[in-house]
């Protein structure tokens, strides 16, 4: 008899599926940061943008679509609207191409560490559920599981 889980034949319910339970994660874990960055005045993308932007100041649109997963259209949304709450500060022009490179600014790097200790906590719950002796075989199976899918 198969289980779906012990040998390779596909179990027959989509929800034991192992695309389906990493899309049921994923979407928790959207959800619960949705709820909490909503007190924080940022959407999920937002947040995101400016951790990147913390990290690596000066990247432009299509570096931070790339990094946020989303679309270079949706990213001109975001950081428009990160410039027009006064969380970062992007030129009019450039002397280098088409990129316009962004950069937090002092509203930015507050609203950011406020931000940052719900998400982190968060990320801190969904860790706490993965018993600590098999966490890094786990992060090792989703890092494989992207890279065979090209991601």
């Amino acid at each position: 008899m198969s289980n779906g889980i012990t040998d390779r034949t596909p179990p027959a319910d989509v929800t034991e599926r192992l695309g389906y339970r990493l899309k049921r994660a994923a979407a928790a874990l959207r959800g619960a940061m949705d709820k909490a960055l909503r007190e924080h005045g940022l959407t999920v993308p937002q947040y995101a943008c400016l951790e990147l932007l913390d990290q690596q100041p000066g990247l432009s649109n299509a570096e931070l679509a790339r990094g946020t997963f989303v679309t270079r259209q949706s990213m001109n949304v975001v950081l428009r609207g990160l410039q027009d709450a006064g969380l970062i500060t992007r030129p009019a022009t450039t002397d280098h191409g088409r990129a316009l490179p962004a950069h937090l600014t002092e509203e930015g790097h507050h609203r950011l560490a406020a931000a940052r200790s719900v998400v982190y906590a968060i990320d801190q719950r969904m860790t706490d559920a993965v018993p600590p002796k098999r966490l890094s075989a786990l992060l090792a199976d989703l890092d494989r599981m992207a890279e065979t899918l090209g991601g």
